[in-house]
């Protein structure tokens, strides 16, 4: 083996080489639907943060192009928060030649099940920038009163 990595058709040949750019697909011959595989796609690419502060849960969403219009926040009974929305797909023009298209698009969703200490009634979003923010307030936990327990004997 070479410690040079070989070049072929512009890739790395070697399959000893960790370097490689041939990776194996096992899936490569199945047929695909390509709106499943967009679909997945935006579903994938949709980064999600979530910090937790003394006095909240925060949960930052990147959505680059999506108008808050076109994402709901919703919250279910069992404490679980869903974010949800749709990027759509760029009109084509038949004229047009395109170069690349990495850009996802597609519906995606989010799931979280909040914790307990987890303010349900006073939720709030705003967007701004692209990125979503979901403020979720926090009870406060109620501190154990101890007892003393004389010891007799």
């Amino acid at each position: 083996m070479s410690l040079i990595p070989s070049f072929f058709n512009g890739q790395r040949s070697s399959i000893f080489d960790p370097f490689s750019l041939d990776v194996w697909d096992p899936f490569k011959d199945f047929p695909s639907n390509s709106s499943l595989s967009q679909e997945n796609s935006a579903f994938a690419n949709t980064r999600i943060d979530w910090k937790e502060t003394p006095e909240a849960h925060v949960i930052k969403a990147d959505l680059p192009g999506i108008k808050k219009e076109e994402v709901k926040v919703e919250v279910e009974d069992d404490r679980v928060l869903q974010i949800s929305g749709e990027r759509k797909i760029e009109k084509e023009d038949k004229n047009d030649t395109w170069h690349r298209l990495e850009r996802s698009s597609g519906k995606f969703l989010r799931r979280f099940r909040l914790p307990e200490n987890a303010k349900m009634d006073q939720i709030k979003a705003a967007m701004d920038n692209g990125v979503l923010t979901v403020t979720v307030p926090k009870e406060e936990l109620k501190k154990p009163e101890l007892k003393s327990i004389e010891i007799s004997g």
